[in-house]
């Protein structure tokens, strides 16, 4: 089956790693050889399949729907943006699909794919732009 906008489900493939962001507030710059942003209190990443920036990083505030990547909790202190539906986007075909920290109970996320921090950490020092991704389904 597809990955469609807001099913929940990881998409099934193997993809490129993108890039990382960030929180520069919380931890030092992540070791890795693929390019780093910090993520400031403006940035979010469109979720709206209408909108001519699906599937990209914005700038808040931003008037399509989105998510914020300056959060709260620490769940996108590390992102990895994986290429899922980017090159280009297809309208709801899924959006912000990310490797990043995950709820300290491990629960399930929105279809991104989680590690706790020190996994993260490690895997980010090992990884650069020929690194792919294979997510098998279960």
């Amino acid at each position: 089956m597809a990955k469609t906008e807001g099913d929940g489900a990881t998409p099934v493939g193997t993809f490129a790693l993108r890039w990382v962001y960030f929180r520069a507030d919380r931890q030092p710059t992540p070791r890795t050889r693929l390019a780093a942003t910090a993520i400031t209190p403006d940035m979010g990443w469109c979720d709206d399949p209408g909108h001519g920036r699906y599937n990209r990083l914005v700038r808040r505030p931003f008037a399509g729907r989105h998510e914020r990547l300056w959060r709260a909790d620490a769940l996108y202190d590390l992102v990895v943006v994986i290429g899922h539906n980017d090159t280009p986007p297809r309208p709801g075909d899924g959006s912000a699909v990310f490797m990043h920290i995950a709820s300290p109970a491990y629960g399930p996320t929105a279809g991104c794919v989680a590690l706790n921090r020190r996994d993260l950490v490690w895997l980010l020092g090992r990884i650069g732009p020929e690194t792919a991704i294979a997510i098998e389904p279960n």
